[in-house]
């Protein structure tokens, strides 16, 4: 049985990301949005690295991804480490 806890406790907190980890995707995630948005806006006349281009990459994304199907909604409950998510 301790074998068995062993187990799930080693795997559960090999799924947790360090901050640093969460970080690096995150920019990751923000590198791809300006490659694929970035050139868009530009051509659209927002001068590069300025604020109101940045607001163009965001907007352009959200209503790509709005497009892409219906939006939907996520609500969590429970306490850290016992949270209960659903997606609709």
């Amino acid at each position: 049985m301790r074998g068995i806890l062993s187990i799930i406790l080693v795997a559960s907190l090999a799924a947790c990301a360090t901050p640093e980890q969460r970080s690096a995707q995150l920019q990751r995630e923000v590198d791809d949005l300006i490659q694929v948005y970035g050139p868009a806006c530009e051509r659209l006349g927002y001068k590069t690295d300025t604020d109101p281009w940045r607001d163009c990459i965001l907007r352009l994304n959200a209503r790509n991804s709005f497009g892409r199907g219906y939006p939907t909604t996520t609500n969590c409950f429970g306490h850290r480490g016992f949270l209960h998510c659903t997606t609709f």
